[in-house]
């Protein structure tokens, strides 16, 4: 269930490639939006109404959901009152402050937004407010990191010719790696973004990200995220419907996908060169080795 707190297009960022547009009120002022009782009693109502169907109420506003200072006071109450486990969605841009960190911390989930650690980057991809200082901001992270006791995990959007370059790779990794991350995301545009020069990272480019970010973080601890459904963890149903949702999470080695297919289908080469033939995967090289790669430019 997600839980929109903030008027529409608030935020402390106007990022490129925001499906929503850009930003219409760009803020860094902590507000309570509208009655957090209200917004509480909604959504412990629904909840009631359809606990089966529940797994989370997540915060992810057409905004920043920090901005709204009554979030805390939201999260104890619907914590207290349903059980449900509870997720927010953040850029992060505000973890510099105290009472935002200490809001978060109730949260059982909560997800951050690095896009780059360098200044001139982060500025043009992410377009911040001009009150936020980025180093503040990733000290925030740091701290946040250093104390919290739930799940923590990382996105990143890359931007072709933006933040696509294995030394800016590089650098989000290494900041990425002193968090105490459950697993980091890496997500490209799929929706129409609020600048039209905004376009997906190349087959190489996604391929050289996820080897980079793997390299430094370690095996398991990364997966793209250019569809909306994750794909499942064994060979199961149509193998060919498998392979494309396992090449939309993440890079995949030819060899392995051979592998893998070898007990399911008769022909593993031909398979995957059909839907290769059929565009729906791309076939790219990185160090050697060849990788199949979901074509998420065609389902756009």
């Amino acid at each position: 269930m997600g839980v929109n707190n903030i008027p529409y297009k608030t935020c402390t960022y106007s990022c490129v490639y925001c499906q929503l547009g850009r930003t219409a009120r760009l803020s860094v002022e902590r507000k309570c939006f509208y009655d957090w009782r209200d917004v509480a009693g909604e959504v412990v109502d629904f909840v009631s109404r359809n606990r089966d169907s529940v797994d989370y109420v997540t915060f992810v506003p057409d905004g920043e959901p920090t901005l709204d200072a009554c979030m805390g006071r939201i999260i104890e109450f619907v914590k207290r009152e349903t059980g449900v486990r509870v997720a927010v969605l953040t850029n992060a841009s505000l973890m510099w402050m105290e009472d935002v960190r200490g809001d978060l911390e109730l949260a059982d989930v909560v997800s951050v937004k690095v896009d780059s650690v360098a200044e001139q980057v982060w500025r043009r991809i992410n377009r911040p407010h001009p009150y936020l200082v980025l180093e503040r901001i990733l000290d925030g992270i740091r701290e946040f990191s250093s104390s919290y006791k739930g799940t923590l995990i990382s996105e990143t959007m890359l931007v072709r010719g933006v933040n696509t370059d294995k030394g800016v790779y590089r650098d989000i990794a290494t900041f990425l790696r002193e968090l105490r991350l459950s697993k980091a995301y890496i997500s490209v545009p799929i929706r129409p973004p609020a600048e039209s020069f905004v376009e997906p990272p190349t087959e190489r480019e996604l391929v050289e990200a996820y080897e980079e970010f793997q390299g430094i973080l370690g095996s398991g601890r990364v997966e793209l995220l250019n569809m909306p459904e994750p794909p499942p963890r064994l060979v199961s149903g149509d193998p060919a419907a498998w392979l494309l949702n396992t090449c939309a999470v993440h890079p995949l080695r030819y060899g392995e996908a051979v592998e893998a297919l070898a007990g399911r289908v008769e022909d593993p080469v031909g398979l995957i060169e059909g839907l290769v033939r059929e565009n729906l995967l791309l076939k790219t090289e990185y160090r050697g080795t060849m990788f199949l790669v979901r074509n998420f430019r065609r389902r756009q």
